[in-house]
């Protein structure tokens, strides 16, 4: 019972999905079409990321180079600051999952050995905010990315001119929020403690990422990628197969079918259309604080042709509620472990999270 609990809690948003797309069948019923719904493309490219990113932190490849620039950090202003800008900029490649798996635990440890458990709450919460709004200047930086980018055929220059402006203001406010920290004296060791990692496994690991990279910019076909990252997975380091996140898989496979049945339900598909144009940025935002924002941009690009415009709804929508972006769970996650009154935590999340909002929303209103 205790094993089913717990699954329910870490998997809300598959089990939401899935009894959506269950639903939907019993209007629609499952036909040839079905397999039209899915989007095997972003499942692949989705699959091939996940996997070198895993491959990648199980080589304690980020951990290394986050060691190394902690030996900038001299007080605490100055390692909220590297923490912050390692989880925004990171994030933009390595995707927002990763880094804050990866420099969320680490942040840990060196706020523990460095006596400075204080700072936990403020740290994460930037380290969370920079991760979610660094990962949107990129189609890898975050899964609503790589399936909007992917799927609608976003024209590169536009994505960076459409989302460059959002993400130079967070930027900004990061880099100020991180100097509101007070300035206290602290010794960190931040020595690697010599990890060895495999020279073989981290070429290989490095050509499947500029191959996916590739596929990702249609250079190279994802069927091939998809055979060769499987295949020298399998030959070369298996057991990270394991380390994948299936179950975002499955949430965009349930999801898929779930809006595919929508589209073909006339008076839904009507109604969902006419709340959805024109209003993508607001309906974005809106809509991923209830159910995030990976799903939000599933389910709202099937009824609406201004993409551009549901790309910086979906991305702004990843602030706000601690479910906006799931990727934030995993923050959580962490500090619910910790002796961290987890309220007070929340609050502090919230609050800053509304900030950058606010400010975000500012931005646009003066661009649009």
């Amino acid at each position: 019972m205790t094993k089913i609990k717990t699954f329910i809690k870490n998997e809300i948003v598959l089990i939401i999905s899935f009894i959506l797309a269950l639903a939907s069948a019993f209007i629609v019923k499952p036909n040839a079409e079905y397999i039209e719904y899915i989007d095997f493309r972003t499942l692949a490219l989705l699959f091939c990321l996940m996997a070198v990113m895993a491959g990648f932190n199980k080589l304690g490849i980020f951990r290394m180079l986050a060691s190394k620039l902690l030996s900038f950090a001299s007080d605490s202003r100055s390692l909220c600051l590297i923490l912050s800008l390692l989880c925004f900029f990171s994030s933009m490649v390595i995707t927002n999952d990763v880094a804050l798996i990866t420099f969320v635990p680490f942040s840990i440890i060196i706020l523990t050995l460095s006596e400075k458990t204080k700072l936990l709450i403020p740290v994460i919460t930037l380290e969370t905010v920079a991760a979610n709004l660094g990962s949107m200047l990129t189609p890898i930086g975050n899964p609503q990315n790589l399936y909007l980018f992917s799927s609608f055929g976003i024209k590169t220059s536009d994505f960076f001119r459409v989302l460059m402006p959002y993400a130079v203001l967070s930027l900004g406010i990061t880099v100020i929020a991180s100097f509101l920290i007070k300035k206290e004296k602290l010794e960190i060791n931040s020595d690697s403690q010599n990890e060895k990692t495999s020279s073989l496994l981290c070429i290989i690991y490095s050509a499947l990422f500029v191959i996916s990279l590739l596929t990702v910019f249609r250079v190279i076909p994802f069927e091939i990628t998809l055979a060769v990252s499987v295949i020298s997975i399998l030959v070369f380091d298996r057991r990270t197969l394991v380390k994948v996140d299936y179950s975002l898989l499955l949430t965009f496979t349930f999801l898929f079918i779930f809006i595919g049945n929508l589209k073909n339900i006339a008076p839904v598909s009507d109604f969902l259309h006419s709340i959805v144009n024109g209003n993508e940025v607001i309906v974005g935002i809106a809509s991923s604080q209830i159910f995030s924002n990976v799903p939000a941009a599933i389910l709202l690009s099937g009824f609406t042709d201004n993409i551009t415009d549901l790309l910086i709804g979906v991305n702004l929508g990843g602030l706000g509620t601690l479910i906006a972006s799931m990727a934030s769970l995993i923050s959580f996650k962490y500090v619910a472990k910790e002796k961290v009154p987890s309220g007070k935590y929340m609050l502090t999340f919230t609050a800053v999270n509304a900030v950058y909002l606010a400010l975000n929303l500012a931005l646009w209103a003066v661009i649009k």
